[in-house]
């Protein structure tokens, strides 16, 4: 019973601005294929500089989140961060039933998605162009969707390299044919990654949506805690060597913001100090990556933490 007055307090701490910024050294792998130009890796096309698009974090994210067996999951609920009282499904997946997500009432739809809670979603959106379509069905349109909210409390911005990134191309074989007939395969150019790049993704925590997406300081909470296992727990082929190497975080004093979100992202920024900054680089020797912020910015925040390096304590 202490335990559950524990945790109830825990959830119910005031959720205050959040501004984070994560630094990610990709070595040799494809960040963020591209489908407009045959998963090339993201790119500006003004400078050539690298890009990681906020959808594409945010889906790896979802998938540690939204598979219940697997080391994540057990870690959350052995430190006891989980509210027994909520759900914590992905909106956000394959397979999903619309007709029983469309006949969920407010309360119920706010304790059963996590990804909800915290990023807002599409589904209002996909639901309009169905009613639209049945205009006539008065069943379509009787039941209130107002809670299928499209703006959520996290919002992460676009990863941007902070110099133009190089792209290997190479193709790859397989022993075995893979084509009726033929005892080998060939992929033309099929393994398409960035030599090396250092990105910076903002990100932000807006407590002004809290009450109507049903978040609080826990769903918040397990956001950070799974932030520096986003890639290492999702590898692939294609993506082996990709690390948040820094998942800074800094609260501020109150909901509505104690510092401008600038002063803290430019002091964190990565300088490339070795080659021009119009060339790619080669190795995370060539950034200056700041390791603190300054004494006037920090007077400024409740508190500022590397989450890849926090350690969680059961509470």
């Amino acid at each position: 019973m202490k335990r559950n007055n524990r945790r109830k307090k825990v959830s119910d701490k005031e959720l205050n601005r959040g501004t984070g910024l994560l630094i990610i050294e990709v070595r040799q792998s494809n960040p963020n294929g591209d489908p407009d130009m045959e998963s090339d890796p993201r790119t500006l096309e003004t400078d050539g500089r690298g890009l990681i698009s906020p959808v594409s974090f945010k889906r790896k994210l979802r998938d540690l989140m939204g598979n219940k067996d697997n080391p994540v999951w057990t870690t959350l609920k052995a430190k006891k961060m989980i509210d027994e009282k909520r759900k914590y499904d992905i909106l956000e997946e394959r397979g999903r039933k619309r007709d029983d997500i469309g006949s969920m009432d407010a309360e119920t739809f706010k304790k059963t998605y996590w990804d909800a809670r915290i990023f807002g979603n599409t589904f209002l959106e996909s639901m309009k162009e169905d009613e639209k379509k049945s205009k006539k069905d008065a069943k379509a349109t009787s039941v209130d969707k107002a809670h299928f909210i499209s703006t959520g409390v996290v919002q992460f911005a676009p990863g941007v390299s902070i110099a133009p990134v190089e792209i290997i191309r190479l193709t790859l074989t397989n022993k075995a044919g893979v084509q009726r007939g033929k005892d080998r395969g060939m992929a033309p150019m099929a393994w398409r990654v960035v030599r090396h790049a250092v990105y910076a993704m903002p990100f932000f925590v807006n407590p002004m949506m809290a009450q109507k997406t049903g978040c609080d300081s826990l769903d918040i909470d397990i956001l950070k805690f799974l932030i520096p296992y986003t890639y290492s727990n999702t590898t692939s082929a294609i993506r082996p060597i990709v690390e948040i190497r820094h998942a800074w975080y800094a609260e501020h004093k109150n909901p509505l913001g104690s510092c401008p979100d600038s002063f803290i992202l430019d002091a964190l920024m990565p300088k490339k100090e070795r080659g021009s900054i119009e060339k790619a680089s080669s190795a995370i020797e060539d950034y200056t990556i700041p390791q603190k912020l300054p004494d006037e910015v920090i007077g400024r925040l409740h508190s500022f933490e590397d989450l890849c390096v926090k350690e969680w304590t059961t509470p």
